[in-house]
């Protein structure tokens, strides 16, 4: 058994980790932690009550290094590159799930705080596998991306090279309320979001860069519209792009992921639903003269997080990426 840590067990993505590493077949929960500590986990959740016990302890590096070989780091960004300073350093190998090592250093830096670890960031691995998995397999440091680039990316992909030259991106994508982590706020609040959707930061959110740097595309070319829907969980990605070439859009697609097992190709619009509680991404596009539109569907909390990072930990560490990953969606 290979033991692995949680750090940051009190949120979503956190008992969504949780919940595949106690039946993981190869991975043994040996450590668990908060920032603070001092509880129990099925205090802190719960829902986990005659399922999983253990203690949730206050964040150590030097104890995260004694009992684990791989951390997962599901911190809030700046939070995050502390700890992964401090368990390199120690020989352990991170999957960090804030944005701190996705982003080369200055574009990081123009949209979120100074970077105190340039030096583990220069050798971090973007862990989308359909594009780097042979890096993944040879990392010690994986940074997942994040749910709405992991959404948009997968869908635009194949298509880029037939994106006309110079001309925009435009992202409107769809997350429910789960994706804005635990804490309440004023737009999160049940009476704010209930029977309600709305667009938040249009054209100013940071996973706007982030899809853009992947899809090697010009900052200024991606026009990144979020929105927050009435709904628990889930993530719909629709993408606009002006195409040059002939071609038919679901015969690109099924070539491009005839052989990845967690991109399902649809010849209908895709649905939220069908992929809720798995680690797949459903595609479909459609194309009217120069117009093409894609529209990908995740689980934001599993493909757009959770799901993903154990996905590449299994890379990191040898084994089968599908290893004690769900594939069996939460219908009806």
């Amino acid at each position: 058994m290979i033991k692995v840590a949680v750090i940051g067990a009190s949120g979503y993505t956190g008992i969504e980790l949780i919940k595949m590493l106690i039946t993981h077949p190869r991975f043994e929960l040996a450590y668990v932690a908060t920032s603070e500590g001092g509880v129990s986990l099925t205090e802190l959740h719960p829902s986990l009550a005659g399922v999983y016990e253990c203690d949730v302890l206050k964040a150590d590096a030097d104890a995260v290094a004694d009992a684990a070989e791989l951390a997962f780091l599901a911190l809030p960004h700046k939070t995050a590159m502390g700890f992964v300073k401090a368990l390199r350093e120690r020989g352990v190998k991170v999957v960090d799930l804030s944005a701190d090592y996705r982003l080369k250093r200055e574009t990081y830096e123009a949209h979120y705080v100074p970077h105190i670890d340039p030096e583990n960031l220069a050798h971090a691995v973007y862990g989308l596998p359909e594009l780097f998995r042979s890096a993944i397999k040879k990392a010690d440091l994986v940074a997942n991306p994040g749910c709405y680039p992991t959404a948009t990316i997968l869908g635009a992909l194949p298509f880029m090279r037939y994106m006309q030259p110079g001309s925009p991106l435009i992202v409107d994508a769809k997350s429910g309320v789960s994706g804005a982590g635990k804490k309440c706020t004023e737009s999160t609040h049940f009476v704010a979001i209930n029977d309600n959707a709305f667009a938040y930061n249009p054209l100013g959110h940071r996973h706007g860069p982030e899809i853009a740097e992947k899809l090697a595309l010009e900052e200024g070319q991606v026009h990144f519209v979020p929105h927050l829907l009435g709904v628990t969980r889930g993530m719909l990605s629709s993408v606009y792009m002006q195409v040059t070439g002939s071609f038919e859009p679901l015969e690109v697609l099924q070539a491009y992921y005839a052989d990845e097992p967690n991109v399902r190709v649809r010849t209908e619009p895709v649905s939220m639903k069908q992929v809720a509680g798995t680690n797949f991404c459903d595609v479909f596009a459609k194309r009217s003269g120069d117009t093409l539109f894609i529209t990908s569907a995740i689980d934001n909390l599993l493909r757009g997080a959770s799901s993903q990072a154990v996905v590449n930990a299994n890379l990191m560490m040898g084994l089968d990426e599908n290893t004690g990953i769900p594939n069996i969606a939460y219908v009806p």
